[in-house]
């Protein structure tokens, strides 16, 4: 499995937390992508987008926001 990939969208405004996360995910097939967002609606988009593309997502309250964990 390869290293993770963390993408910080904290601060950033919808859809660009989206947009940095499918950059993320282009040409991967497997692995571990953790997002970094500061607010609900970006953790609940970045969420639906992975889901959607068939990633395994789970969430991590972390301060100031949240951690979404994509896995495949």
């Amino acid at each position: 499995m390869s290293d993770t990939i963390t993408v910080n969208a904290a601060g950033l405004s919808c859809p660009q937390p989206v947009m940095e996360t499918k950059k993320a995910l282009s040409g991967l097939t497997s692995g571990r992508v953790e997002v970094l967002v500061d607010t609900a609606t970006s953790r609940n988009n970045v969420s639906r987008f992975g889901e959607n593309k068939g990633w395994r997502v789970t969430t991590e309250e972390r301060e100031g926001g949240w951690k979404v964990i994509l896995e495949k």
